[in-house]
């Protein structure tokens, strides 16, 4: 073995490349970790599919793994692998030429390419050690028979040191010397956060200080068939310990046109749930890169959590975040398809824990019909509303019994109160027409874009509108006065009298049990909503709002009765009407309520006195 020592020049364009490397390559200085195990998992990689093609032999020599030492005296931290190593000209190859893609040209080596099997793809991995490090020694031991132990060193500038090294195993071995600004990565506790951070799911065993690290199978490595619901759960568990478990999940198998492996949850709605937020796991070839990668997921899927890996989704060159590109689009477009399979699945096939699911799921799904018109081409299927009829329908299914019935045709009507709207919904169900309960404030917007799909269909609120088939025309007093003027028409100016800022209308409902309605204009609430929702700054807008008075109600007509005889007492029982109508709606905030009792217990008193001892 020969004894010479050969100097050299690191092969960059740059004298101070490495600084620069060093201050803005990587985003955080911990990744320096998972590069370096990384580099160690390729090379135990690239040793087995040697291996398997008969041109390596695993028989002799150490167990494949990956050890990391501390030595916080001498305040090193060193990484090895007993991997295929190099060769001295290997080194110079793969180590003194910066962002040589070793793993490419290993791939293209390899009769059958498994490319995805390797991780690195940038050789920039390796100089990630210089963000924390004055001083990085590397020997090696290639696998090839007769090979001799090479010996490199960098104090980071651009002159590196190489020679023959003798005593060394198979694999390599990385020497940190850490520098005076970086001892916290020579406590053992940080080094394990780190490494269970990125490095929890690489198939090869990885130890620090001796201690097993990564004995966690990554579910998403195996068939959906092998995978029981409790182990689904227990995996969501080790990812997110601190949230409560999913309501669902799918698991995502893809080979072409890419390669992915994942397993998508959809997460119980809670008070801390940041629907801006991704927190989706990416991992490339098992090595975790981000859990900030909206990108790959569309707005409305955003929410979503999981964990998803793929040797084809492009990383920028430290391996941190997405580059977007085709990929990036058709990964996200797949997964928006599978997400709607498995929604479409559950509604056709396990219709009662959909229906179940269906408050922790339902934003998502509405809010994307209206961002993704292929979304909701397949989602309409199983978007779904209550009735007042205890049933559930889809939105295709109610928009067909509109159709069929005598009346209204052309309309859904729906209530965002089943609780203060319940006086009108059963107007309507007195009617025989289904009232769709509406609970969320996105269903403002999906209405109009759903107007949109369904023509001549139009969505209209109980409280929206007063529709002709609640009224009884039969029993409309149309007789005329001497002064030419209908029953209603002097109701009206009566109340007028009254309530002089507000739109009123005077009709004969279908029931006489209510006296008056308080409506709120379509359009213009819709408007209101849409503003609230988006929460545009500075942006506020009073829908119009009227009131209804019902000709064949008792106290209406014991009001315009009372018109001539006793007009205080006549406005005194309207404006409780009205009041009483705002009330009913749930429109009466609570200092007016007081009014209204005290109103109402004079009124009382007025009329008990009127009736003699």
């Amino acid at each position: 073995m020969s004894a010479t020592t050969t100097k050299g020049k690191l092969k960059i364009h740059t004298e101070n490349i490495l600084p620069i490397l060093k201050r803005w390559l990587y985003s955080d200085r911990e990744i320096f970790v998972r590069e370096l195990v990384a580099n160690s998992c390729d090379a135990l990689t690239k040793l087995k599919i040697l291996a398997s093609e008969g041109a390596a032999s695993l028989s002799e020599g150490p167990e494949l793994r990956i050890d990391l030492i501390v030595d916080e005296t001498a305040r090193t931290l060193t990484v090895r692998d007993t991997g295929l190593g190099m060769t001295a000209e290997e080194v110079e190859t793969y180590i003194a030429q910066l962002a040589f893609s070793g793993a490419e040209e290993f791939a293209k080596r390899c009769k059958g390419g498994n490319e995805e099997a390797i991780i690195g793809h940038f050789g920039l991995g390796f100089y990630s050690a210089y963000m924390v490090a004055k001083l990085v020694e590397l020997r090696s031991l290639s696998y090839k028979e007769g090979a001799d132990g090479v010996y490199w060193s960098c104090d980071g500038g651009a002159d590196y040191e190489i020679r023959p090294e003798e005593g060394l195993l198979r694999g390599t071995e990385v020497v940190l010397h850490i520098d005076d600004e970086s001892h916290e990565y020579l406590k053992p506790s940080t080094l394990r956060t780190i490494l269970r951070r990125y490095c929890r799911f690489l198939p090869f065993p990885i130890y620090l200080n001796g201690d097993r690290i990564n004995a966690e199978e990554p579910l998403f490595a195996k068939a959906a068939s092998d995978c029981t619901d409790a182990d689904y759960l227990q995996f969501y568990r080790s990812l997110y310990p601190l949230e409560p478990d999913p309501v669902f999940w799918l698991q995502l198998n893809v080979d072409y046109p890419f390669q992915m492996r994942g397993i998508l949850y959809f997460p119980q709605v809670t008070k801390r749930l940041d629907w801006t937020r991704s927190e989706l796991q990416l991992f490339c070839n098992r090595v975790f890169v981000s859990d900030q990668c909206k990108e790959l997921l569309p707005d409305y899927l955003g929410v979503l959590r999981g964990a998803i890996d793929s040797s084809d989704i492009p990383l920028n060159v430290s391996r941190s975040t997405l580059q977007m590109d085709p990929i990036v689009r058709q990964l996200s477009s797949h997964i928006s398809k599978k997400v709607c399979d498995r929604l479409q699945s559950l509604f056709l096939n396990e219709r009662e824990r959909f229906l179940a699911a269906w408050p922790q799921i339902e934003w998502l799904v509405k809010l994307g019909c209206l961002q993704d018109e292929k979304f909701f081409e397949r989602a309409r299927q199983f978007l779904v509303w209550k009735s007042s009829e205890g049933d559930w329908l889809t939105i295709d299914e109610a928009a067909e019994k509109a159709k069929s019935r005598a009346v209204a045709k052309e309309s859904l009507f729906y209530s965002s109160g089943e609780e203060t709207q319940k006086h009108l919904i059963e107007l309507y169900k007195e009617r025989g027409i289904e009232v769709l309960i509406s609970s969320n404030p996105i269903d403002s917007p999906l209405f109009s874009f759903l107007e949109g799909k369904l023509k001549p269909i139009k969505f209209a609120r109980v409280d929206g509108a007063l529709d002709d088939a609640l009224l009884d025309k039969e029993k409309e007093n149309t007789l005329l006065d001497t002064e030419g003027k209908t029953e209603s028409v002097r109701l009206e100016e009566l109340a007028k009298r009254c309530l002089p800022d507000l739109k009123i209308e005077a009709k004969a409902l279908g029931s006489s049990q209510l006296s008056a309605l308080w409506m709120v204009e379509e359009q213009d609430r819709r408007m209101a909503e849409m503003m609230a929702l988006t929460q545009r700054e500075g942006a506020a807008f009073e829908p119009e709002k009227s009131l209804v008075l019902n000709t064949l109600s008792p106290l209406v007509r014991k009001a315009l009765a009372l018109r001539d005889s006793n007009l205080p007492l006549a406005t005194q029982l309207l404006k409780q009407i009205y009041q009483m109508a705002r009330l009913q709606a749930g429109a009466l905030p609570q200092d007016e309520a007081q009014q209204l009792a005290r109103g109402t217990e004079a009124l009382l008193q007025e009329l008990l006195s009127t009736m003699g001892p």
